[in-house]
Order: C-alpha cells, then structure tokens, then sequence
C-alpha cells in the first residue's frame, strides 16, 4: 500500500512534520514494505512557516523585531525556493473564500514584480506564547513586529509575501503592521497614536505618504482558517479577544475602535474592509492588510496544498492519514483534516482517509440518526432538512460536516486516561501506536478482500 501523511502539527507536542513521522514509524511497524509519502500541513495558522519549508524548500532567516507588548524579541520568516513552489507563486487575481478576489480590492495595482517568495507568520512576533496570565494586555498589543518581519522580506527581495494569521497576541486590527511599514495614524491632534487596539477609537486621521513604496509592487497573500468579520458578534474582539485576555468591557471597547478604525480606512483610504470574510483574522489584521496592502485572503490549508501539489500526489496514493491536536465541531469548516479529505477525495475518490486527533469531541465520531443513511452524489448525506443547531449539539452535527469533506474516519490517539502534560509528552508515541493500528486494519481487510 501507498500511504499520504498529511499531517498538521499537535500544538504543544509536535510540529507538522514530527507528527508526519511518528505516523510513519507507525505505518512501518506493521507494513515495512509500505510506501509512505509524507506531506506536512497547516491551515494558516502557527506551523504554515515549517510546513511550507518542508514542503517547498527554501532558507529560515531571523530578524530582531518587536513582540506584542514592544520588547525585543528574535523572530524568524522564511524565504520559499521561487523555482520549486509551483502554484504558490503569486499571481494577481489570487482567489478567496467566496473563489472572487476580494472586493475591497477592486481597484488595487495587481502586478506583482517577479521576486522571492517570502513567509511571514503572525505569531513569531506577536503571538501568544510571548504573554501569559499576568501580562496579557489586549488593549495595547501591537502587531508592530510583524510589520518588521515584512519590512526584512521586502529587504530580501521578496515581491510575494504570504502572511499566515493565527495565534497572535492582538486585537489591533493590523495597525501595528502599518505603523511599522511607514503609515501614520494620527489623533485629532496630529499626534501618532500609541500601540494598540484600544487607540484607535482616537484615530482622526491615516497619512500614507511614508508607506515602504516597494508595497506598491507586492503581492501579499493572506492565509487564515477563519471567515470572521471585522466587528460585530461575529469580528475580531468578541470571537478571538476573551482568548487574549479580554473582559466583557474590553471586548466592546475593542470591536468599537476597529469599527472606528473600518470608517477611517473607507474614508481616507477607498477601500470598504468591514464586510470582508477573514477581515477578523489575527485579531482583524486580515482587514489591516487589506487596506494597507496589495493583499487578498485565501484558505490557509488550501496554499499549503498547492504548494506541496498534495493533489496530484494523492492521485497515486491508497490511503491518506490526517489529523491534528484536536477534532470538534469546527474541524469541517478550514482546519486540516477536512480541507486535506476533500482535496485528496476530489483527486483519488478510491482513497480511504483517517483523521488522527489528540482529543475528539463529544459526538464527532457518531452520526445522528437524523442524517444517517445515504449519500447524494456530492458526498453530502442526504434525506435531512437543513436545522439550526443548538449550541450542545454542535458536535454530532459535525459528524455528517466531517464525513461529507471525505473523512471515512476518526481516531482519537490516547490509550489511556493521562493528565495533559503526559499526553503532550507522548504525543508521539501515541501517534505511532495508532497510526499502526489503523494499518494493521487497513492490511486485514485488504487481505480479506483478496
């Protein structure tokens, strides 16, 4: 048999590519002979950097920019190998969510100047992992880093630059990024506002004559996992912001300033960012980029999987094994394991897929007797009438969402009950033990039908 690894990394455990091969030691315990084509993924999300590296090739540069809360810090991006990325190239005209570029792009330059291929993920400079409980501040963390991280790839060469959002530390709106590549945000005073979501309420005026010109013939590409918008009960602060630190009276506090800051965008800018799918990414630096920038969004997992030609490779694979740290409700609308069953599905509709998970929610793994039953031609269950799903329902409605990407199955990894710290140590190990499992059924039932 011929195995796909198409993993995504296990957060606090195991990178894309760890998790790749422990599913292969796995797969190889059982079946030496196997073929294992190993294919590491991400959604847009932390680990886009280490699997388009390990995918494409390329070089790991380091720059010393600014964290979240403005203290030094070392982060690292990557420059990919422009002759080696096949349809991650960037070209004008990229797709988004809805297959139309994005609309408050309408009138954009969208020639891109043949050059590198940079990556630049958010959360190597302003993610979570530089607060904790007691520094958390998401009234005035600036995504100024990561501003930096594109201002050292433009310096690099680089005329295509895809920003992973995910992860982050802010809720800004991606005015940080803008301050750092030049823009001004001025009060109505004519002073420059201070770092931070929180300032912008304040925010009377944008001044552009000092953006980086070499933005004017630069493809940004944004790559995320969420469709959020910018404000609203939907947007940035109320979705992402209480996982930031954020009170109820933060959260209202913040999503009126982004919406302050969306006005003075259209206003002085001409370009509407409110109303775009993903503008809420990165605690709305998807609207940030949107307006400062040649950018478009994209799926996250969907730029992976160009870039590793998943598609093609699937073609001459027997199975496929996915996963990540944990499948719930929202695993069928952008994360890995649904975005990988449908691409390989759509190429190789013979191809069986697992999904390996850390931890699977209640429910996902049974489907409910109202959408049991038959599949329509285009894999969806069918015989069910559409219904609102209740909050603790959530789950097992995502079991015909799941099955319907192309997922034939789920397996949660941990074999016995075991505190989080000991599940994130043997991550694994347990990977492997049931990546063997499953290959020893697999081997079973293909010897049977023999």
């Amino acid at each position: 048999m011929k195995f796909l690894i198409a993993m995504d990394s296990f957060k606090g455990s195991l990178d894309a590519v760890a998790a790749c091969r422990a599913v292969v030691r796995g797969v190889e315990a059982v079946c030496p002979t196997a073929c294992c084509d190993i294919a590491p993924m991400a959604d847009g999300g932390e680990g886009t950097l280490d699997a388009l590296l390990a995918s494409v090739g390329g070089r790991r540069c380091s720059a010393m920019v600014h964290d979240p809360l403005m203290r030094p810090v070392r982060a690292e991006y990557g420059l990919l190998d422009a002759q080696n990325i096949g349809g991650v190239r960037g070209t004008a005209g990229a797709r988004g969510f809805a297959g139309v570029r994005n609309a408050g792009n309408a009138n954009r330059a969208t020639a891109a100047e043949p050059g590198r291929v940079a990556v630049v993920e958010m959360a190597r400079a302003s993610g979570l992992q530089y607060v904790d409980e007691h520094t958390h501040d998401p009234l005035h963390a600036s995504t100024f880093g990561t501003g930096e991280l594109i201002r050292h790839a433009l310096d690099d060469g680089a005329r295509t630059i895809i920003v992973t959002l995910g992860g982050s530390a802010t809720n800004d709106g991606g005015a940080g990024i803008a301050q750092a590549l030049g823009a001004r945000l001025l009060d109505a005073t004519g002073r420059d506002l201070e770092p931070g979501g929180a300032a912008l309420a304040r925010l009377d005026h944008i001044d552009t004559a000092r953006m980086d010109p070499r933005l004017a013939h630069t493809e940004v590409r944004i790559a995320t996992d969420v469709t959020n918008l910018l404000t609203g009960p939907t947007g940035a602060s109320a979705v992402f912001g209480p996982q930031k630190g954020a009170t109820p009276a933060m959260v209202r506090q913040l999503d009126d300033a982004l919406g302050r800051f969306a006005q003075v965008i259209e206003r002085d800018l001409g370009r509407s960012v409110a109303a775009v799918p993903g503008a809420g990414a990165g605690g709305g630096t998807g609207a940030g980029l949107l307006a400062f920038t040649n950018a478009t969004i994209e799926p996250g997992i969907q730029l992976v999987a160009t870039a590793s030609r998943l598609a093609d490779r699937a073609r001459t694979a027997d199975v496929c094994i996915t996963g990540e740290g944990r499948i719930d409700g929202q695993t069928a609308y952008g994360k890995t394991p649904a975005g990988v069953a449908h691409i390989v599905k759509r190429a190789n509709p013979r191809m069986v897929v697992v999904a390996l998970a850390g931890a699977v929610a209640r429910g996902v793994a049974t489907v409910p007797q109202a959408v049991a039953g038959s599949r329509g031609a285009d894999g969806c269950a069918d015989g069910s009438a559409a219904r609102t799903i209740p909050r603790d329902d959530a789950d097992y409605s995502a079991s015909a969402d799941l099955y319907a990407c192309g997922i034939d199955a789920v397996f949660p990894i941990i074999r016995e009950p075991q505190s989080l710290a000991d599940a994130c140590r043997e991550t694994a190990d347990n990977l492997a033990a049931t990546a063997a499992n499953v290959t020893r059924l697999l081997a079973a039932v293909a010897g049977a039908d023999r």
